[in-house]
């Protein structure tokens, strides 16, 4: 007998005092190797720092693989978005997707915990974010 599923409702009803900011996660994984995806690493870069100055990145990064050395071209890119099928929309959009050198997956995430520090020093400018 499988469980209950649980409702998005039922999620934030018991916990009204997290932070319970909707995102979405793009998974991203090369389709005919690291050719294809090397070729098109320019106007996917362009494209991530584009939503990322319009504010529709909250995050985006390369997933290493386990040797923690080397990149075999998976990613992942966390958007600000109104639904998932605008999430999926950006996602398409991106170069390296509309291309076929990647293929995606998105979820919706709610973010509930966590937290970043962000240390500024004035004398030299110098800015930490961990």
């Amino acid at each position: 007998m499988s469980e209950p599923r649980i409702s998005k409702h039922d999620i934030l009803e018991k916990t009204p005092q997290m932070l319970q900011k909707q995102l979405y996660v793009v998974h991203t994984t090369p389709t005919n190797g690291l050719g294809p995806v090397m070729e098109n690493i320019g106007p996917h870069l362009e494209f991530q720092v584009k939503i990322e100055q319009e504010g529709v990145m909250f995050a985006a990064g390369p997933f290493w693989a386990d040797d923690e050395e080397t990149w075999e071209g998976e990613g992942m890119v966390v958007l600000r978005a109104d639904s998932l099928a605008h999430a999926r929309e950006i996602a398409a959009s991106d170069p390296m997707h509309a291309s076929g050198a990647r293929s995606f997956t998105v979820r919706p995430w709610l973010i509930n915990e966590g937290g970043f520090s962000l240390n500024v020093t004035f004398s030299d400018g110098k800015r930490t974010l961990e």
